[in-house]
């Protein structure tokens, strides 16, 4: 018997990998412009990747073409016709199959239902001794062995991420678009599903276009590559031409080619405060916070950060770049007290830091962390009680052990002037603020009075222009009143523009460091794409 089956109500089998052209595409948010005119051509039967960072317009990409989303403008096309794609079941009648990031497994139903069920089409009563046959015959054209009678929540995470790859395979898609397949996945069960979807593109049945952000799976498994940054497609090549080093150059925004001999590196301050215009550390400064041998454990119960040392002086600011996903956000989390620490020290001051609450007073330590909203505030309290999470219980917010309302709001208030928090008074909850207001009122809390560390992780992400200019001058005055400022950011030109030195991040270990005035983007680059260990 033939292997390959096709499912009792699926789509008639149109079959053969399809080509995808996306023409000026478009996608708005309010304000907010999340793809900006992309245009891609997918060869059928090839694998594509799209890469960028997070907030790049990857995912809103393949919405569009998913059927999830629809473009304002700009067009897309299927073997060169254009095609109004409004919903996913007109996406599906086109042979699109789309894997998520996030599982959408019926959970109390086996594995042979759920493959039935992503067909969509069940007949009332199901002769399951036939289509036990059958799903054992498309099984055997898988890599795959999963028991067909066990529920998704009796399997691993990584079986979970290959039943929702079955159950597109088992439609037989010819266009299978995969959002970060493998980020629940080990090493080993990446091979293995990469490898299968590459050898079905290979057949000529389906052109896969997989997101991603691992150079590694890039390189290994993909034929061509469009990079996406800040909304824009920003580079476009066949895999056999580059290499991870001019991936992560394009990706951060490092420019693709090394300068040719003797060029001077120039650093472009969008702001027009360059970093050559900042005073120079003083070399006998003292070390305000100091890392040694850090360990922490990423959500995977994999080892996130290994043995990571660094230390950043008064009046210094340094910056950490890398490719995100190696480490820089349980990096973070493990310093301000949200991850637990696995071994190693740090101090502020010369003094043990565990980020307390009354350590974070004490030793002068503030923190602007990503999604301010999410990691920084209480959404439901108002602009003012968010104001005063860090010292309510402190005179004069308190006196006597009792709370003294008006100070609040009379800080909140100054506050609110001082920093152009635009909100409709200091009494509207915080959740009620844009994304660059709810930065405008953290950085208010977070820069109030004396500070010896500021950490801040991707400070301006997704801010407008105006906000973003507005937030690097705090951070740099901090620097100018002899703060010691840790700079977390995935963007190359602000870690450039603010940066007295940069190290870089890559698996969770610091490869590189270099002064910010003599960095090299190809060789920042060369670093984050893991090519120097």
């Amino acid at each position: 018997m033939n292997a390959v089956v096709t499912p009792i109500g699926a789509l008639p089998a149109a079959t053969g990998a399809l080509a995808l052209d996306t023409y000026q595409l478009t996608k708005r948010f309010g304000t907010f412009t999340a793809m900006d005119s992309v245009t891609m051509h997918v060869e059928p039967g090839t694998v594509h990747a799209l890469l960028g960072e997070n907030g790049a317009g990857k995912s809103t990409l393949v919405k569009c073409v998913a059927g999830f989303q629809r473009a304002e403008e700009g067009s897309i096309l299927i073997d060169g016709r254009e095609q109004d794609i409004a919903n996913p079941i007109v996406a599906r009648a086109l042979g699109i199959g789309m894997v998520y990031q996030h599982f959408t497994l019926a959970p109390g139903m086996t594995v042979a239902e759920n493959l039935l069920l992503a067909g969509g089409k069940t007949p009332a009563l199901i002769d399951w001794k036939k289509k036990r046959a059958e799903l054992e015959v498309f099984l055997a054209t898988t890599p795959f062995r999963l028991d067909l009678d066990v529920t998704p929540s009796s399997l691993a995470a990584g079986e979970k991420q290959k039943l929702e790859l079955l159950k597109q395979l088992y439609l037989r898609p010819r266009l299978l678009i995969l959002d970060e397949p493998t980020s629940v996945l080990t090493p080993q069960e990446a091979d293995e599903v990469l490898g299968h979807v590459r050898d079905f593109a290979k057949s000529g049945m389906c052109t896969v276009l997989i997101i991603t952000h691992k150079f590694r799976e890039v390189m290994a498994y993909a034929d061509s590559v469009t990079v996406l940054r800040r909304g824009k497609a920003v580079h476009h090549c066949q895999v056999g031409d580059t290499t991870p080093a001019l991936l992560a150059a394009a990706m951060m925004g490092a420019g693709a080619a090394p300068p040719s001999e003797g060029d001077t590196p120039t650093v472009q301050a969008p702001t027009g405060r360059a970093s050559h215009t900042m005073k120079a550390v003083a070399a006998d400064a003292p070390v305000a916070l100091n890392v040694d041998r850090l360990q922490a454990m990423g959500d995977r119960g994999t080892l996130a950060v290994h043995d990571l040392s660094l230390s950043v002086k008064a009046g210094e600011i340094l910056g950490v770049a890398g490719v995100s996903g190696n480490g820089q956000r349980e990096l973070v989390e493990a310093l301000v007290g949200q991850r637990a620490r696995l071994s190693g020290q740090v101090t502020v001051m010369g003094q043990p830091y565990a980020a307390t609450r009354s350590e974070n007073r004490e030793l002068k330590v503030r923190s602007l962390p990503e999604e301010p909203l999410r990691n920084a505030c209480v959404g439901d309290l108002s602009v003012a009680e968010n104001m005063a999470l860090r010292d309510f219980d402190q005179a004069p917010l308190a006196r006597g052990g009792l709370l003294n309302f008006p100070t609040w709001r009379s800080r909140a208030r100054e506050w609110i002037a001082e920093y152009g928090v635009k909100t409709q008074g200091e009494g509207a909850p915080i959740r009620s603020l844009s994304g660059g207001n709810v930065q405008r009122a953290v950085l208010a809390r977070e820069l109030a009075g004396d500070i010896n560390v500021l950490i801040a992780a991707n400070p301006v992400f997704g801010l407008d222009f105006a906000a973003v200019a507005e937030i690097h001058s705090r951070i740099v005055q901090v620097r100018e009143k002899g703060g010691a400022v840790l700079l977390i950011s995935e963007d190359l030109d602000e870690l450039l523009e603010l940066s007295d030195r940069i190290v870089v991040m890559s698996e969770g270990r610091v490869v590189f460091e270099t002064a910010a005035a003599t960095a090299q983007r190809h060789e920042l680059g060369a670093h984050m794409g893991g090519g120097h260990h």
